[in-house]
């Protein structure tokens, strides 16, 4: 019996085993093939690898070598070592290009022209939609027919002379405000607008001369005193009000509650009983009030009451001088503190306006919000650096550009909204679970 030896060298040999072949069906069914498929899979290898080894000429094949390449060994390993198969089979690229994806039209055809099918049982939407316009009562209008006014060849006609359709309105385009004309407006107190970047003088510098930072180191000191002075005047006035309040309401209380006693006792007399008896039970009097007498317990009152606004008025205006007084002396402060400032500035030479400094902005602001704070832009003297290398950068440039637009007058002062307002829902339970029927 003849040994077959399988598609791949790694098969076991195998007997051949021929099935019968008696009936024609069994000739085209029962026959082997391997042989064929081994040849078409070696000959579809060698299309892959570049071409078919016996279609292909000598010079394609082999290479007439008369010097020797020496850079071959220096190129080579000296032990060449066996890859991965994977690595063998992913690195293998093929020589017959890839199929396109790209659908393309048949070219063959039966001879009849692709012609969409008209549907003659098939409703279209727009007569679908006339059709229930008809049957609610909705005839279609038809349409008036009217000449031109005008040459639609000639010139491009006046506006008047154009028919207007009343049930179409002309669109309206949005205009700009009358805002957007006009200038800005600075919110310095001399009106004039300052430099976008303002020159900074040489107390600004990383590394400034001695005179100048102890210039700038007072003037800010200056600063700072004035603004935690202020503060403690502010509170020192709120205390002062608060107190007066509260003795201005505890002597009204203690006037009231003396009146309401004193009206009491009198009351209670009047109404025929009298305390202090000798065997200490109230005695019954006899007679009741006379209508003078009612009368001058009435004007006492008032003149209780009186009395008491009296003092309440008194107090208030105590408290109002003294509050005045801290005021004057604040603004006394201000004023001197003011001046030594100008003095320094003429001193120096710094009226330029281009040069960074503190401008005196307008004292009513314009817009709802106030004007952000201003950042203190100095170091302290141990934290001082000889070297740009050490400098470590500080502030915020963002927030110098904004506020510099805001005293420019470019924006206007704005509050940051952290969320959207919500419109506000009520929660409510439904009855429907009480509706059933058993």
């Amino acid at each position: 019996m003849p040994v077959i030896q399988g598609p791949t060298s790694g098969d076991a040999p195998q007997t051949f085993n021929q099935p019968s072949r008696k009936g024609k069906k069994a000739w085209r069914k029962n026959v082997d093939v391997t042989e064929v498929q081994q040849g078409l899979q070696d000959l579809n290898e060698e299309i892959i690898q570049g071409g078919v080894i016996r279609e292909k000429d000598s010079k394609d094949l082999f290479t007439l070598d008369t010097t020797r390449d020496t850079t071959i060994s220096k190129r080579l390993p000296k032990h060449l070592k066996k890859g991965l198969k994977a690595d063998e089979i992913i690195a293998a690229r093929s020589a017959v290009p890839a199929v396109s994806l790209r659908k393309r039209p048949s070219k063959t055809t039966d001879g009849v022209l692709p012609v969409k099918r008209q549907r003659t049982d098939w409703v279209s939407q727009k007569e679908l939609s006339r059709l229930k316009r008809v049957a609610d009562g909705q005839h279609d209008n038809t349409v008036e027919v009217r000449d031109a006014t005008y040459d639609l060849w000639d010139a491009e006609p006046k506006k008047s002379e154009i028919e207007v359709d009343e049930f179409f309105p002309e669109p309206v385009h949005a205009k700009a405000p009358k805002s957007m004309k006009q200038a800005p407006l600075s919110l310095l107190a001399n009106g004039k607008t300052e430099a976008a970047v303002q020159r900074p003088t040489g107390g600004y510098s990383y590394n400034p001369a001695f005179s100048d930072y102890e210039k700038r180191l007072a003037a800010e000191s200056a600063k700072a005193i004035e603004a935690e002075e202020k503060r403690l005047a502010d509170l020192e006035a709120a205390r002062v009000r608060a107190e007066a309040a509260a003795r201005s309401a505890a002597e009204a209380e203690a006037a009231e509650a003396r009146a309401n006693m004193s009206e009491w006792e009198e009351d209670s007399e009047w109404e025929g009983f009298q305390s202090g008896a000798e065997d200490g039970r109230p005695t019954k009097l006899p007679q009741r009030k006379t209508p003078q007498q009612r009368n001058r317990i009435k004007r006492r009152k008032e003149e209780e009451r009186l009395q008491r606004h009296k003092a309440a008025m008194k107090a208030r205006r105590a408290q109002e001088q003294k509050i005045a007084e801290l005021a004057q002396e604040v603004s006394e402060k201000e004023q001197l503190r003011a001046l030594m400032r100008q003095q320094q500035a003429l001193a120096a030479g710094s009226d330029s306006e281009s040069e960074l400094g503190e401008q005196k902005l307008r004292r009513k602001q314009l817009g709802k919000y106030k004007l952000p704070e201003k950042d203190l832009e100095l170091v302290l003297p141990d934290e001082l650096q000889d070297s740009l290398r050490l400098l470590k950068p500080e502030g915020n440039m963002m927030r110098d550009r904004y506020r510099s637009m805001l005293v420019r007058g470019k924006v206007e002062a704005r509050r940051h909204l952290s969320f959207k307002k919500q419109a506000k829902r009520k929660v409510t339970e439904k009855w429907t679970h009480k509706d059933f029927v058993i």
